[in-house]
């Protein structure tokens, strides 16, 4: 771990300092992370939270969707010249950030004139399957490792973080990591009455478990953590969305819940009526910095207003006459408020620390294993055979569905 934390800290720097040079021997100007699942959106969402402490850098890209539009996107506004592109892929097998790698690969080779750039300092590989990486072209020198028991959404501490250290210096990212070691020693630590992750737990479990409460919602009250929602969406329920117990027993209680959110205020003006007073008991958390030195005061100020508003709504809520019961707002509907003084990478380093040892609480406490993610599988096998035309027994639906698109293609 030492040593790859030493080769990011390596790469990072160089990359920052202009002296990492592309086949024209110009500095590299901006990074394209290629990836899917959690070695995308980690590294995304972090860099946006963090934008400030950029500094006029590198530029950080993000490619994830194996829909063309993603990386003709993306590639259509860079110069070839100055672009590096990372690789992350925990097994270098994976379809959709293989086929994405390759199209950014005959972009480089066609736009400088040359072939074999896989293997130049254009391409960095990151992933737990050096040998795999190799055979794709990349040059050993060129990889970062992490190990394979390392799931994708929890890898955001691992080499896979290197986009991160590249875009708010290495020296922020080490902040970010000791953020999260702060809370790894609290949560391994301190009693269950104080401890923040279990406390968090245990309250969606009672939300969940007892008051059957189906979804919960992340709220930030905070524009730079606009991919939060997503990312604990993603750690979650790929986590412990999950019907079968460790012992491989069929669950017969709930687990999981579907977890959902986007920022405030623009969430106000969306989907807090039914919040508010709709029939579904929905729990919330929202989560705000009090300080935002890149905002304005008077901003900043209404914004917590806002939060707390919506926050004392929910619990108190409002009688109104029975001739006007419309109006009427139960309240009792439950909230947690997460302040942090500011939204540094030493506290986002915290803040996703918490999450994650409260969604691994939450499996324990469920019996599930809250580390594999076979569901997934099933898709990703289906895919490729349906892609390869295998002899595959195809149901009645999905048979029509092919039909139907062939025909379009071949108008």
């Amino acid at each position: 771990i030492n040593h790859q934390s030493q080769k990011v800290k390596i790469f990072s720097e160089e990359i920052r300092s202009g002296k990492w040079r592309g086949l024209t021997n110009r500095a590299i100007t901006d990074i394209v992370n290629i990836g899917i699942g959690g070695s995308d959106l980690g590294p995304r969402m972090a860099c946006k939270a963090l934008k400030e402490f950029a500094n006029g850098g590198v530029r950080a890209h993000f490619v994830s969707n194996v829909d063309g539009t993603d990386i003709r996107d993306t590639i259509s506004e860079l110069d070839p010249e100055t672009t590096l592109i990372i690789i992350s892929s925990k097994t270098f097998t994976t379809t959709e950030t293989l086929m994405n790698a390759k199209i950014a690969i005959n972009w480089l080779e066609t736009s400088l004139n040359t072939t074999g750039v896989e293997s130049t300092n254009h391409i960095i590989g990151i992933t737990a399957n050096t040998e795999n990486a190799i055979r794709f072209g990349i040059k050993a020198s060129n990889i970062l490792n992490f190990s394979n028991w390392v799931g994708g959404r929890y890898s955001i501490w691992s080499s896979i973080g290197l986009s991160i250290a590249i875009y708010i210096g290495f020296d922020n990212f080490d902040q970010m990591l000791k953020g999260a070691r702060l809370i790894d020693h609290h949560f391994r630590e301190t009693s269950f009455s104080k401890n923040i992750p279990i406390l968090m737990a245990l309250i969606g479990f009672w939300y969940n478990n007892f008051l059957n409460a189906q979804s919960h919602a992340v709220i930030p009250y905070c524009e730079r953590l606009s991919l939060l929602p997503s990312y604990i969406q993603q750690l979650d329920m790929e986590s412990n969305g999950k019907s079968v117990s460790q012992s491989g027993e069929k669950i017969s209680y709930q687990t999981g819940p579907v977890i959902w959110g986007q920022t405030g205020t623009n969430g106000q003006h969306a989907f807090f009526q039914l919040l508010h007073q709709g029939t579904k008991l929905i729990p919330i958390d929202f989560i705000a910095p009090v300080k935002q030195s890149n905002s304005y005061k008077d901003n900043q100020e209404v914004l917590l207003n806002n939060m707390l508003a919506q926050s004392m709504a929910l619990m108190i809520g409002r009688k109104e006459p029975k001739t006007q019961s419309y109006k009427n707002y139960s309240g009792n509907k439950p909230s947690s408020t997460i302040l942090i003084d500011e939204l540094s990478p030493k506290n986002l380093g915290a803040l996703i620390a918490i999450y994650e040892h409260k969604t691994l609480a939450q499996g324990i406490i469920w019996g599930i294993n809250s580390f594999d993610q076979w569901g997934v599988e099933l898709g990703k096998e289906l895919s490729v055979a349906l892609g390869e035309d295998l002899d595959l027994e195809v149901d009645e639906s999905t048979a029509q569905l092919k039909s139907i698109i062939a025909e379009i293609r071949s108008l």
